[in-house]
């Protein structure tokens, strides 16, 4: 990538989002139960609360494009953490105003503060990066 720019940057922690959500759960090893699988009836199965609908897992390169962004993150403070993480699970600003206890402007002017932080670091490193 030539320069990373904020919307490329939002970009990559929305799609590390969803990714994270299309994991599978996490579940304890070791567990097992020994009484027999009940047959039930169609209209039964849909009181069943551990039955969580995935469309599809998320791939390998998504999976590791998920943990580079994950690595970004620890260039930011605690605060600018929530606020893009926040912001990339698509909650609403009226959610994320009263998390912050700001208006909205101020909410969404330091998003794309955290935003150009990562993308001025990510060019940094780009830019010191040598070509063979």
């Amino acid at each position: 990538m030539a320069e990373w720019t904020m919307e490329d940057v939002a970009a990559r922690f929305s799609e590390a989002a969803e990714t994270g959500r299309r994991l599978p759960p996490v579940r304890v090893q070791g567990y097992f139960s020994v009484w027999p699988a009940f047959a039930r009836k169609e209209w039964e199965g849909f009181t069943d609360r551990d039955y969580e609908y995935r469309l599809m897992p998320p791939t390998p390169e998504a999976i590791d494009r998920m943990l580079e962004a994950m690595r970004w993150v620890q260039w930011l403070e605690e605060e600018q953490r929530h606020l893009i993480w926040m912001r990339a699970k698509q909650r609403e600003w009226k959610d994320v105003c009263r998390r912050f206890g700001c208006d909205r402007t101020t909410a969404w002017r330091r998003w794309q503060k955290a935003l150009q932080v990562v993308a001025d670091r990510l060019n940094h490193i780009a830019s010191h990066a040598i070509v063979i």
